[in-house]
């Protein structure tokens, strides 16, 4: 039955690929993708469906496990952030490769403005890299409907679809109108099973049929309804608005714009489409949020007569979001003045939680690392990334999942001592076990500090693939039992967790110390459901 349903543009990818047929959802959170895969959790579509949801390890294994559930004929969604891309790097273009059998939609939350993230990369660059279809809806109705475009389009053109939403549309709410539920697919295996097995002979004759079908994409961009050119009498200026960009353009033109636009949310770039503004207006400008994606791409395709603006000339910022009313500058129209801050209000810079172990942990290590010299703290990405802040101010890096052990054991490797890596539970079993083994196979100078809340914080407390396992994966990849070390990070155990601090950093070789202690956070939210299931079985 159709229904219309107030939606975040996450929980409309969703709701979208739960109709659509979905049978599984992989993905690792990260913020602002989180809510697709939660919002699939909590379904009870999903759950008659038996719908796999449960978070993997790292983007990378959600991508490969994506991969297996097209090889068997069925729909699968691949979900992460811009920088998770990244980890799912070799599964994804090597996807391109093999080709799809059941649809497979990867789903990339991009962060412009980094509200959450390390850099405003663009995920279209890795679509046109690995030669397959992308899709950006320019609203959360569309964000819902192209979920079951974008699988029967993997399937048609035996190619995953990478389809990239931005901050904005992940976590603003719009009323989006159901379409009809379809059945999951049945199971199925692929005509050519040779195209899965990357051997040489098999990998050089697929990039050249994947070559082959790129004429085809660019005219499915060309015809796709959610590409439309709108012409215009006033032609001195066109407007090419790439997903949310064409909302933001529409909120200052509510009665349509007078001057040609083309809407794009389907790539490769329909190149004639294109052109035809070129040959209609003396200036194209480009609205895309994030990096000048088609903009650059643009003095390749047109007339060198025809002026291109957008990030690169200057009439957008080069960084951050676009906005409307950036759009509404870069078109000439008046700016209003919004609210300036008041010089009364005191700026709050995000801080760890009062009652948070890792507090316990930075005042234990700046105990223990004031009585050296030259020492470092390589520390990783999650809630306790915040102890470069004050009042701790007790790490000195920050730069990827699972950086901090090895770049903690470069700097060994190059002669620092006292050398220590923070690392959180769920950041340690996404991309610091492989570190910790090479630091283990060089019998690194290093301590590392996995500091074990239970969850995955940062992202909202979901669960962590490492909870009851770190001690074991630990001694699994060969660090003395003897220096596998486990504490409670609370104040009144402050000289027991200093002493053993001390104690690992003055022996010369791999230590790991455990400090285990429940997220302030999750632990609040287990109390009161435990209250609710008493009340409720007391009644």
């Amino acid at each position: 039955m159709k229904e219309k349903l107030l939606l975040l543009g996450d929980q409309a990818v969703a709701l979208g690929a739960l109709h659509a047929g979905l049978t599984g959802v992989y993905a690792y959170p990260g913020t602002p993708s989180t809510e697709i895969t939660e919002y699939i959790q909590a379904s009870e579509l999903a759950a008659a469906r038996g719908v796999h949801s449960r978070w993997c390890t790292n983007e990378k294994t959600a991508m490969e496990a994506a991969l297996g559930v097209s090889y068997v004929g069925r729909r699968a969604l691949v979900c992460m952030k811009h920088v998770g891309l990244n980890v799912a790097a070799d599964a994804f273009v090597n996807s391109a490769m093999t080709g799809t059998n059941g649809g497979l939609v990867v789903l990339v939350a991009d962060d412009p403005s980094m509200h959450s993230s390390q850099n405003e990369q663009d995920s279209r660059f890795y679509g046109k890299f690995a030669f397959v279809p992308i899709l950006e809806p320019s609203s959360q109705q569309e964000a819902y409907d192209m979920m079951g475009y974008g699988f029967d389009l993997s399937e048609q053109c035996g190619l995953p679809v990478l389809m990239r939403i931005t901050t904005r549309m992940a976590h603003s709410r719009a009323v989006v109108a159901t379409g009809p539920v379809r059945d999951q697919n049945p199971m199925s295996f692929p005509a050519d099973p040779a195209n899965w097995v990357l051997l040489p002979v098999n990998a050089r004759r697929r990039y050249n049929a994947l070559l082959g079908q790129q004429a085809d994409l660019e005219a499915r961009s060309a015809a796709s309804p959610y590409n439309k050119y709108t012409d215009g009498p006033r032609r001195r200026r066109g407007v090419v608005a790439c997903g949310i960009g064409y909302n933001y353009l529409m909120e200052n033109y509510p009665d349509g714009c007078d001057f040609p636009v083309l809407k794009l949310s389907q790539y490769p770039l329909p190149k004639e489409l294109l052109r035809r503004m070129a040959a209609e207006c003396d200036e194209i400008l480009v609205l895309e949020d994030g990096q000048p994606f088609v903009e650059e791409q643009l003095a390749g395709v047109l007339p060198t007569r025809c002026r291109i603006t957008g990030r690169l000339s200057g009439a957008l910022p080069r960084a951050g979001e676009l906005t409307p009313d950036n759009v509404k500058q870069a078109l000439g129209l008046e700016v209003r003045t919004g609210f300036a801050p008041s010089e009364h209000v005191a700026p709050r810079p995000p801080a760890l939680c009062q009652g948070c172990g890792h507090r316990d942990v930075y005042e234990a290590l700046n105990r223990v690392l004031s009585g050296y010299t030259d020492y470092k703290v390589f520390s990783d990405i999650g809630c306790y990334t915040l102890g470069a802040l004050p009042p701790f101010r007790a790490i000195h890096t920050c730069v990827d999942m699972g950086a901090s052990v090895t770049m903690a054991k470069g700097a060994a490797d190059a002669g620092l001592w006292p050398a220590v890596a923070v690392i959180g539970d769920s950041t340690f079993t996404h991309s610091g076990i492989t570190g910790l083994l090479d630091a283990v196979n060089s019998n690194a100078n290093i301590t590392v500090v996995i500091s074990d809340n239970l969850t995955t914080a940062m992202t909202g407390g979901q669960d962590s693939a490492g909870t009851g396992r770190l001690e074991a994966i630990c001694l699994g990849v060969g660090v003395d039992p003897a220096h596998v070390r486990v504490v409670v990070p609370l104040a009144r155990n402050m000289d027991e967790i200093t002493a053993i601090i001390r104690e690992e950093i003055d022996y010369r070789g791999v230590s790991v110390i455990i400090p285990r202690r429940e997220c302030i956070q999750t632990l609040k939210r287990h109390a009161r459901e435990a209250r609710d299931q008493k009340k409720s079985n007391e009644a």
